[in-house]
This record gives C-alpha cells, structure tokens and sequence, in this order.
C-alpha cells in the first residue's frame, strides 16, 4: 500500500497539485485521497483507474508495480464480465483451473463474471501475476 502512497505522491508533486484540487478535478472525496496518501488503504477499482486517466499514468505505476512512468491515453476499459471472458480465452484457461491456481474463491470470481461484484485491486495484481501481465492488461485499458 505504501507503493500507492509514494506514487501518488510523486505524481501530485510533479503536476504541482494537493489533495482538495486533487478531490475537485477528479470527483474523489479528498478525505479518500488523503487516505491513500498516508498508504492507509487501496481504493476501489473505479478509484484507481480515475486516477491512473488524471495523471495518464499506468494503474501498475500507480501501484508501484513498474518505475515506468510514460504519459499514455489508454482505452475506456471494457465491463469485467466482459473482460474476465476475454482473459480466460486469451490464457487459454478455465474458471476452474485460474481460482485453483490464485486462491480465489469460486464465488467470487462468479459475481465478477456475473457482474455483482468488481475485484478488488488485491485481486487485480493477484491475476496480473497469475497470468504474467499488467493490471491495465487485466482491466482492458491496454
């Protein structure tokens, strides 16, 4: 979580800009920004990608799971349901094999595909490792 806190930090001190513009021009409560400042917690994933589209950073910048840094449009992700279906085809894997693999419960990775639920940015990076690629691979935005 500190990763988050330090990239963020970063990037605010590089667009000259503080938590309440921050909150202004992106919609984010600043109380939720000064959360993830002080590393206290990793926001949803609606959160993330608002702020990866903000700084036209990667969500894995953001994160702290790449030092790369290039400012990049990316695509309007597509919904997860969608994308999770995409994902399975393209590693040639099925439900079955990815929660064994991961650890992640059957029921919840049914919601995902059912569209009850979004995973949370803990699950992102957890899939981004299980098939070796990036969180923006995993959401659709690349």
């Amino acid at each position: 979580m500190s990763n988050l806190s330090e990239s963020l930090k970063d990037l605010m001190e590089e667009a000259e800009i503080n938590a309440p513009a921050l909150a202004k021009a992106t919609g984010i409560d600043s109380s939720t920004i000064l959360t993830f400042l002080r590393g206290d917690g990793l926001p949803y994933v609606d959160t993330l990608v608002t702020l990866a589209d903000y700084f036209k950073c990667s969500t894995d910048y953001l994160l702290g799971l790449t030092d790369k840094l290039s400012e990049e449009e990316f695509r309007q992700r597509p919904p997860f349901p969608e994308q999770l279906t995409f994902l399975l085809k393209h590693f040639n894997v099925t439900k079955y094999r990815m929660e064994k693999d991961t650890g992640l419960a059957e029921k919840t990775v049914n919601r995902w595909h059912n569209g009850k639920t979004q995973p949370t940015v803990d699950s992102l990076i957890r899939l981004a490792k299980y098939f070796d690629c990036s969180v923006d691979f995993i959401l659709g935005r690349v």
